[in-house]
């Protein structure tokens, strides 16, 4: 009888035992050098939604909903190397994993950002559009490789501009409603604030917002979630600007509930690669951020980040042969100094306040208020009443005396260019000198300087909802609403010595700029040329639900946008009377419509397949609405909202070792526009144009483009021993046209009605986009020192770049004269062979990047540096062809010459440049 009690006692005991067993996962990380806990490290069980954080003590536990087999373990904190542990999770068993160690990333953004925002472009006349500051928060081989390695070279992953990509600040959107492209200035020079982001890939979800097709990039400057300490650094680098200062302090999260961030950044010189390219920036960013309660928490976010840059111009290669890589026609000497005339400045303050709200330990709102204001300003110089004062006017430049049209003057072609080479820079003395003469006479200014300014002013109001439903179902909800007005008008900023003033008149056709105040002269100060308002009044909301299991994950979501535009023309223009550009012109209303779906399959814990789809319809930007919003209220026409369609596959594989990823895509993009400006020589049609003339500056308008992107990527990674790892990288893509879209030209030379010439159709379908390398290759290895050093190198292969073809000479008005008939001694096969698109040489960059880190105390000394283009490679980047020959004639006599006079205008990669860094951090 004890005998059967004691077998029935064990018997119940096993089975309460068995019952009381958990699986459970658990351990806790530590700082490498220090030893101390880390809090607030993100502990993640791939490819689930098991995610969690540290605690002060540095420790974390999963406990419920743990997939059993082999996982892999991700340990992750901004400033930190990742670090990934597999482990093999049993039923009812415990896992202990302590004392797991993170070393502070030495080779973490800070010693990229300067070629992620400080070098970004953005600027509209050059057409380098970048969007490698999309991808500078990504731990991706890949995205890694696209921004840090392929940016010098405006590689574009899948050939996509950055309007495609949206970058908000605490979920604040930033990019501009004028052309859908983020101004990476409006915060540069604040890197150390910047590093806590997050970044979503092409249509993957994102909780803040429904996102562009190439992701969305999430920047939280919440100062309780800042690390403490401080930092300050020194940057040397003969890229965009000479020397960088930055000082940084965050607080932490206080006994008081308080905390608080401030960052002072100062970057300048008087040169940086391109000539005269001058760089003035100061920084200033605060952070403060109030915990009411253990719900609620203010956050009040300021930055004010003014800066000045000199322009570098695109050139022919007659000039790039006469004068080098280097050399900018932008500039001239005046007083002992190099005086750049085209200076693009930048100054818009952000204001945000945002209210954090936990309703719950599994549902938060987060709700955002932000005004930004300032201006943008690019000046030029006018030269209503003188002649071209550009050192590259075609007349001051040999091939202009080859092109004679009595044959060759070789003599005057050997003056011009012996000229050019010892000067050719803007004579601003003559400039002064051809004014103050005017002076005398009494007449107006030959020469001012004057800049184009947009002074926005727009209001952002969102809300923003995270509710974890269930272990398994994640929803995202937002709204969102944005209000702008957008002052544009130009502004003398210097009469060069007039004390007289230049007259508010068109030199070309005669027109009154403003017609209601005839033949005023303005002087420094004065509005010029043009003035209107743009208004833009845009809400958005979307939905979003994001299931994960254990074999399957997939995500769906929605949105919905109503967009609204209207111009408001502060003066009539004498060629558009009236209503046609004074006042109020239509409201312009477009509704964009998302949704995208998404599916990861697990096959394995390190084998997983990924699809993504979407399709996306949005409102055409402000930029490309109007066709020539300085004069009138004309709207391009038949204007209506762009529409994307997308798909993407991957296969992944995951291992403690190996990294890999491989996707195929496909975007294809119809209903798009643009709007270009030029002086155009050779049109047909002269009986629309004034003087029955063959040439004007016009406005053109491409409508209904459609494009198409497909490709494969390849990101590589292995951890070959401990201190080594291998990397290599490939995009190979075909960027095209994939129709032909209309084309008419808009110019107050035109006689029509509405100011406006069609010729029809533009035969692109098949040209290549002018959207970068197509095809990008890399490889590339990092050696990690146990004793906190490391270097790297990478050797990068682009090839099948094109230049961006002029759409005008791909239409009737190439083969037809002035009178609207065909030339008489038109060849097809010299056509075809003068319309062929340029495709630029391959060539080969090899950068190098290195550092070392070392600790005083608590404290923390760290450098590092980069080389690119270690051979100094002279490779070309981008290009356009001139639109100033449209005609067979004109096209055919230009290329025949010994020199192009018109030839297309390139932009030059950099040679070998240098970045280095030091930080204290304390």
């Amino acid at each position: 009888m004890k005998k059967k009690t004691l077998i029935y006692l064990l018997v119940v005991f096993s089975i309460f035992t068995s019952f009381a067993q958990q699986t459970l996962i658990k351990g806790s990380v530590k700082e490498a050098i220090s030893f101390k806990p880390m809090a607030n490290v993100f502990v993640t069980i791939e490819e689930t939604t098991q995610t969690t954080q540290t605690n002060t003590l540095g420790e974390f536990q999963f406990t419920t909903n743990i997939p059993l087999g082999e996982q892999v373990l991700k340990i992750s904190k901004a400033g930190y190397i990742t670090k990934r542990y597999p482990i093999v999770v049993n039923e009812n068993q415990t896992i202990d994993i302590t004392d797991m160690t993170m070393e502070v990333d030495a080779s973490s953004s800070d010693l990229f950002t300067i070629t992620l925002s400080d070098d970004e472009l953005n600027d509209d006349t050059s057409g380098a559009d970048n969007i490698s500051g999309l991808l500078a928060s990504s731990l991706d081989v890949f995205q890694r490789t696209a921004a840090f390695e392929w940016s010098s070279s405006f590689f574009r992953a899948r050939g996509l501009d950055s309007e495609n990509g949206k970058v908000l600040i605490n979920g604040i959107e930033m990019n501009k409603l004028y052309n859908g492209r983020p101004q990476w200035s409006n915060w540069g020079g604040i890197n150390d604030v910047l590093r806590n982001q997050e970044l979503t890939w092409g249509l993957t979800p994102s909780a803040y917002y429904f996102g562009g097709i190439l992701g969305t990039t999430n920047i939280n400057v919440r100062a309780s979630q800042a690390r403490p300490g401080g930092r300050i650094t020194y940057s040397s680098s003969n890229r965009s600007y000479t020397n960088r200062l930055m000082a940084t302090y965050a607080s932490g999260l206080l006994k008081n509930n308080w905390a608080f961030t401030v960052s002072l950044g100062r970057r300048w010189g008087n040169e940086g690669y391109q000539d005269a390219s001058l760089y003035d920036a100061n920084s200033v960013f605060v952070s403060i951020e109030k915990k009411i309660n253990d719900k609620h928490s203010l956050n009040f976010v300021s930055i004010y980040a003014p800066n000045r840059r000199g322009k570098s111009s695109p050139n022919t290669q007659e000039v790039y042969d006469l004068k080098g890589i280097k050399y900018n026609e932008y500039w001239g000497w005046l007083d002992g100094e190099k005086r750049n005339s085209r200076i693009k400045e930048v100054e818009e303050p952000i204001l945000m306040l945002n209210h954090y709200w936990d309703m719950s330990s599994k549902t938060s709102l987060n709700t955002n208020i932000g005004y930004q204001f300032g201006k943008l300003a690019n000046s030029r110089l006018d030269y209503s009443g003188g002649a071209n004062p550009s050192p590259t006017y075609y007349q001051n430049l040999p091939s202009y005396a080859l092109a004679d049209p009595d044959g060759p003057d070789f003599a005057t072609a050997y003056q011009l260019e012996q000229e050019f080479i010892a000067n050719g820079q803007i004579d601003w003395e003559r400039i002064l000198d051809a004014n103050i003469t005017n002076n005398i006479s009494g007449t107006s200014a030959a020469y001012v300087l004057y800049e184009d300014r947009s002074d926005d002013k727009q209001f952002t109001l969102n809300s923003i909802l995270n509710s974890e439903l269930n272990d398994h179902i994640l929803l995202n909800v937002s709204i969102d609403y944005k209000k702008l007005k957008s002052e544009n008008f130009g502004e003398i900023i210097s009469t060069l010595g007039s004390i007289v003033g230049v007259s508010n008149v068109d030199s070309f056709d005669n027109y009154q700029y403003d017609n209601q105040n005839p033949n005023k002269f303005v002087n420094e100060g004065g509005k010029y040329r043009y003035n209107y308002n743009l208004y833009g009044d845009v809400i958005s909301g979307f939905a979003q639900g994001q299931f994960k299991y254990n074999k399957v994950d997939f995500y769906l979501s929605a949105s919905v946008t109503s967009t609204q535009y209207q111009r408001e023309g502060l003066w009539e223009h004498s060629r558009f009377l009236g209503d046609l550009s004074f006042g109020k012109g239509e409201k312009l209303s477009f509704t964009g419509i998302g949704a995208k779906a998404g599916l990861t399959y697990k096959i394995t814990g390190k084998h997983l397949f990924d699809i993504n789809a979407g399709y996306i319809t949005k409102a055409p930007t402000l930029r490309n609405t109007f066709s020539n919003s300085r004069e009138n209220h004309n709207i391009v026409r038949h204007i209506e909202e762009e529409k994307i369609t997308v798909f993407d596959a991957s296969y992944i594989y995951r291992s403690p070792i190996v990294k890999a990823k491989l996707t195929g895509y496909y975007t294809k993009t119809e209903d798009a526009n643009e709007v270009s400006f030029y002086f155009a020589d050779g049109l047909s049609g002269s009986e629309d144009i004034e003087n029955n003339d063959t040439s004007a500056f016009v406005q053109e308008v491409l409508q209904g483009i459609n494009k198409k992107h497909f490709g494969v990527e390849l990101g590589l990674e292995a951890q070959v021993t401990p201190t080594i790892k291998l990397k290599g990288v490939a995009s190979m893509g075909q960027f095209t046209y994939d129709n032909n879209p209309d084309i008419y030209l808009t110019s107050s030379s035109f006689t029509s009605e509405d100011g406006s010439i069609s010729y029809g159709k533009a035969n692109l379908k098949d040209y290549k986009l002018a959207a970068g390398p197509q095809q990008a290759f890399s490889a590339g290895f990092e050696y990690r020192d146990p004793d906190y050093w490391w270097f790297g190198a990478t050797a990068n292969f682009l090839t099948n770049t094109y230049i961006d073809v002029n759409p005008l000479t791909r239409t009737e008005n190439l083969y037809l004269d002035s009178d609207g008939l065909p030339f008489n001694d038109y060849d097809v096969d010299i056509a075809r062979a003068l319309l062929k698109q340029e495709k630029f040489d391959d060539y080969m960059v090899v950068n190098l990047i290195g550092g070392k880190s070392w600790k005083i105390n608590d404290k923390y000394i760290g450098f590092f540096a980069s080389v690119n283009n270690l051979l100094d490679k002279q490779y070309k980047t981008g290009g356009f062809e001139q639109g100033r020959n449209a005609n067979y004639r004109e096209l055919r006599d230009d290329n025949a010459s010994p020199k192009r006079v018109f030839g297309p205008k390139y932009w030059y990669g950099r040679g070998t440049t240098f970045f280095v860094n030091l930080n204290f951090r304390f």
